[in-house]
């Protein structure tokens, strides 16, 4: 009955409740509807969200401790998101579609246990990877770039690399798997590359 009333309103407004007056409640919650929508994605972007995972939690966060990434002379620190989640609005909405296949894992237990979880190590990292190249190496571009490091700075290896990555067009990710994690067993020759 209520549903009937709002419909008849909404064809026929009356004189007290006009277009302009409806279509200012209309942008009203659409604005309330927006900022909720995006503060739980903001939300779902800090470290504490990821380590409630104890999947997360118990097996990559101990690892990522122990990089640079988490604990350096400068006190820059990239979190879980900073790596594995696009600044870019559209970017960050389809990876977040995407990591509902990680939810999914949570919730069939398929990675619920550490032996379960490296079982599954390389098969996520393998796509992670693909992911992080097929981006050219977008999120690690946030904080590094080849156009601006000063290879003059650098010892003689990694100055060498970076040039040849620089005229090979290589992206971050074909030499730099498990800089924050460990590399899962069983890579191949091709996982190396």
């Amino acid at each position: 009955m209520k549903l009937q009333r709002l419909w008849a309103l909404l064809k026929k407004p009356s004189a007290r409740y006009s277009l302009g007056s409806l279509l200012t409640i209309g942008i009203a919650i659409g604005i309330i509807f927006w900022g909720g929508f995006n503060t739980v994605v903001e939300m779902t972007n800090t470290e504490q969200f990821c380590l409630s995972c104890h999947e997360m939690r118990d097996n990559v966060y101990p690892e990522y401790k122990e990089t640079i990434h988490y604990n350096n002379r400068t006190g820059v620190r990239a979190v879980c998101a900073d790596c594995h989640v696009p600044r870019d609005w559209t970017y960050k909405m389809i990876r977040k579609v995407q990591a509902s296949r990680e939810l999914w894992g949570k919730i069939t237990g398929s990675i619920d246990t550490p032996e379960k979880f490296e079982a599954k190590r390389l098969e996520l990292a393998r796509r992670e990877w693909a992911r992080m190249k097929a981006a050219d190496s977008r999120e690690c571009r946030n904080c590094h770039g080849l156009a601006y490091m000063d290879t003059a700075k650098q010892k003689q290896r990694a100055r060498k690399q970076h040039e040849m990555a620089r005229e090979d067009g290589m992206t971050c990710i074909d030499c730099h798997k498990g800089i924050a994690h460990h590399k899962p067993e069983g890579m191949t020759e091709e996982d190396e590359e």
